[in-house]
């Protein structure tokens, strides 16, 4: 049974005034006001305006990871968690990008995860609906024809049984609506677009983020640090793209028994050729899936290169592959040999009431 979410109890008292002209000023919140400010958040009854001027406040400073660390706990605790067993849940990886690169690609980390869960890498995939996109994670999935929006005992199930489930942010963070009104009044990210992505309901082993800006990634990575992973690598790519990509370097930022690693790769390492952001472009949900089903054929040119190097980097996360030269090989010989298109009608079908688990990934 998955434990139910939380309802934040707001604290006695917040100065909203107090803390908003310490972030104008540019001083760092202390972690218990950082987490303070996200429970009475996440409870209601706030004045919108004053927790506007406080989001906008903060982002303008810029979040720092302790801020960032001590509003994620705070999150987590509020979530509808997904039930996964220890033994699968720990070699279960999340594939996400923080969003906001204003690139409208095709949905790369959505086909990633799908790829790297056909290489037998269970994947526990975290998203939402398109915000600053025309077509988000769940739009291009429901578009596939993939259950999304399940309860999150189900989500367990899927990804025992086939090796992937989805968990609709809307679904299994329900406090977070409280908020969005005045998301939705703000014409800038705020902190909800970062905490959002660290925030996936099921316990996973590791995590491949990808950040619009690489400012972001030692926040996020010290945020993270919050779920006790075995391994998250942030990754951000020439073009401003929050995935790693084919027009020039892509970031990697790693942290891993506590020690922070850095460094660079570009497509020529993985044996891929360059690419402009143009070539990848995306569109509404029906050209997105589209997108995903040429790729289950096969079809070759850019977005299946770019796909491929996020896989790849992916398979490294969940060392099923060495290197990325490696994990384009493995990633590639997974679609080229019919398991992705197999993968994908078998995410599609509805479970029957037995959940029968796929021994190639759910076996401890």
């Amino acid at each position: 049974m998955a434990e139910p979410a939380a309802v934040p109890s707001a604290p006695s008292a917040i100065d909203w005034a107090a803390l908003t002209a310490a972030l104008r000023a540019g001083h760092d919140l202390a972690p218990t006001d950082a987490g303070a400010a996200m429970r009475a958040m996440l409870a209601g009854g706030f004045d919108p305006a004053v927790v506007e001027g406080f989001l906008v406040a903060l982002h303008a400073k810029g979040e720092r990871g302790g801020e960032l660390r001590a509003m994620l706990e705070v999150a987590l605790a509020a979530c509808r968690r997904v039930p996964i067993e220890a033994g699968l849940a720990a070699r279960t990886i999340d594939v996400v990008g923080t969003g906001g690169d204003r690139s409208h690609s095709v949905n790369v980390s959505t086909m990633t995860a799908l790829v790297v869960s056909a290489c037998g890498v269970p994947v526990c995939k975290h998203g939402s609906r398109a915000a600053t996109s025309r077509c988000g994670s769940a739009d291009v999935l429901e578009a596939l024809g993939v259950p999304v929006g399940v309860a999150p005992e189900e989500v367990a199930r899927r990804v025992a049984a086939a090796g992937f489930g989805f968990c609709l942010a809307t679904a299994h963070h329900p406090a977070f609506a409280v908020v969005a009104p005045v998301r939705r009044r703000i014409p800038t990210p705020t902190v909800f677009n970062l905490i959002g992505p660290m925030a996936n309901p099921a316990p996973v082993g590791a995590m491949l983020l990808g950040v619009r800006a690489p400012s972001l990634a030692e926040p996020m990575l010290e945020a993270l640090e919050v779920r006790d992973m075995r391994r998250t690598w942030v990754v951000h790519g020439d073009g401003g793209l929050d995935e790693a990509s084919l027009a020039g370097e892509t970031r990697i930022v790693s942290r891993e028994g506590g020690v922070t690693r850095a460094w660079s790769v570009v497509p020529e390492d993985a044996g891929l050729a360059r690419a402009t952001l143009d070539a990848v472009r995306g569109g509404d949900p029906a050209t997105n899936a589209a997108a995903v089903e040429a790729l289950c054929r096969g079809e070759r040119g850019p977005v299946r290169d770019i796909v491929l190097l996020n896989a790849a980097i992916a398979l490294q996360v969940a060392d099923a592959a060495g290197d990325v030269r490696e994990g384009v090989q493995v990633a590639a010989a997974a679609i080229d040999d019919g398991r992705l298109a197999a993968h994908l009608a078998r995410v599609r079908e509805p479970l029957d009431d037995r959940g029968v688990r796929d021994e190639r990934v759910g076996a401890p």
